[in-house]
């Protein structure tokens, strides 16, 4: 049986269907839907949140909500699923990453390169006034380190925001970190010797490449689908034929496909993993930032025998300059807790109380939700930009969540060739062959929407597309 807000909730819906309300039309206010459908003004916010928890509305500050704009029909295909060849390689050509990114750090330079949302995408204000009130109360906290395992106040916080992902963790399940890629190293660390096989991803996200190679492991490229995600045929076959030793995915609203693994696979990924022993390393960073969907559960929620080590961080919900992140190791907490403390002691004191806080008061959840809104729009307003300049032979994702598209440009394009002349028109972006383990995607890139859009991203979307077709 329904709840009541649900029933109003269902009633505006069947309204929104029927034309009653049409899309970018602003909905009753919560005093006027509470008169209406004489419930109380609580029930009638309930009404409103579920509804905008389900993409069909938006709340806009100091207007109300608002119907939802359809998105918009993409003209151009999505790219086949990924076909990398099956065998275990050494990771080398990393050095393009870092190059590439210093590259993009230019201030002149139009960012479509990094994985880095603008600065308006983020509660920059909340975050500084967080900061700065903690400095003024905890001055001599912030003086010493916290324990190696992180802060016990943001590490309960945590454990409760794990609840929405269906996952019940104890604060002491979890160890802070600085980033999710330190979880994620630590994670490779603590369950894998030099030399050791760790299936990916194929694309993935060049970072985890950047641990593979320095700590001596061999990957191997598993092919992805951009809707379904990785292939767990494929990941069967690679089990049976190579001693895998951990198998690292990204399964809510991958970089850089975007997908969302259904329950389904997840739970078959799990049981894979479980048939033929090797660890289940979860990076979930991007899992709290579906485009209107309710925020979907992790592979952790499952995990029986503490089989996986789930990582995320608040890099692209609060901000990546908090380096902010954790890991749910399960059964490897010992050793990820050791290694943790011989790498770098703790995470810095004053953030992990910032952060804490920002977590404790309530506002995250709010701020959470027109962020996701934010984000699907700036993903529906990249793609009709790129249907718009690009050519016709072009392929891209629809991502799930997220705020990232992958391209794939006609043959003849060499994404290197064009990132290096991209460059040179203060544009960046990150090439094909970077999340790769073996240079694969030659011709595709990577584009990042989250960018403060004007006139000047719009020539630059133009511009780029200009490239690509004269390549």
């Amino acid at each position: 049986m329904s709840l009541l807000y649900q029933e109003i909730a269902e009633r505006l819906a069947s309204a929104i269907a029927l034309g009653v309300y049409r899309p970018g039309e602003r909905l009753p206010s919560v005093r006027q839907l509470a008169e209406t459908q004489q419930v109380s003004a609580a029930t009638a916010v309930q009404a409103l949140r579920y509804l905008e928890d389900l993409g069909r509305i938006e709340a806009r500050p100091r207007s109300g909500y608002y119907v939802r704009p359809a998105a918009p029909a993409t003209k151009l295909p999505e790219p086949e699923e990924s076909g990398p060849v099956l065998q275990p390689s050494p990771v080398s050509g990393q050095e393009l990453v870092l190059r590439l990114a210093k590259a993009a750090a230019e201030r002149r330079t139009v960012p479509f390169g990094a994985a880095v949302p603008a600065p308006s995408f983020l509660p920059v204000l909340r975050i500084e006034r967080a900061l700065a009130g903690c400095a003024r109360r905890h001055r001599n906290r912030i003086a010493g380190y916290e324990m190696a395992q992180g802060n016990p106040e943001l590490r309960r916080q945590i454990a409760r925001r794990m609840l929405e992902a269906g996952c019940a963790l104890a604060a002491d399940d979890i160890v802070v970190t600085n980033g999710c890629q330190e979880a994620i190293a630590l994670a490779l660390r603590a369950v894998t010797q030099t030399g050791d096989i760790v299936a990916i991803e194929s694309p993935t996200f060049y970072g985890q490449f950047q641990v593979i190679e320095a700590l001596g492991l061999k990957a191997i490229e598993i092919p992805t689908h951009p809707r379904d995600g990785i292939s767990l045929e494929a990941l069967q076959l690679a089990c049976e034929q190579w001693p895998v030793k951990a198998c690292l995915v990204v399964p809510n609203y991958s970089n850089p496909l975007g997908f969302l693994m259904s329950e389904s696979r997840k739970r078959e990924l799990l049981g894979l993993a479980e048939r033929h022993r090797f660890a289940l390393i979860e990076d979930d960073v991007y899992g709290d930032l579906g485009h209107g969907a309710k925020r979907p559960p992790v592979i952790k929620a499952w995990d029986d025998d503490g089989r996986v080590l789930h990582c995320s961080s608040f890099s692209k919900s609060l901000s990546p300059g908090l380096r902010i992140g954790w890991i749910a190791p399960g059964r490897y907490l010992k050793s990820v807790e050791y290694l943790k403390y011989t790498a770098n002691l703790a995470t810095p004191s004053l953030t992990q109380l910032a952060v804490a806080e920002l977590l404790a008061d309530g506002g995250f959840e709010r701020g959470l939700r027109q962020s996701r809104r934010r984000y699907a729009e700036a993903v529906a307003r990249m793609t009709a930009a790129i249907v718009r300049y690009f050519p016709a032979a072009t392929k891209l994702t629809q991502p799930a969540g997220g705020f990232v598209l992958w391209l794939e440009l006609p043959e003849a394009v060499d994404a290197l060739l064009l990132a290096r002349r991209a460059l040179t028109e203060g544009i960046s972006i990150a090439p094909g062959p970077v999340f790769s383990a073996t240079g694969k995607y030659r011709n595709f890139i990577r584009i990042n929407c989250a960018c403060d859009w004007d006139q000047n991203i719009e020539r630059a979307v133009e511009k780029l597309g200009r490239l690509v077709a004269a390549a």
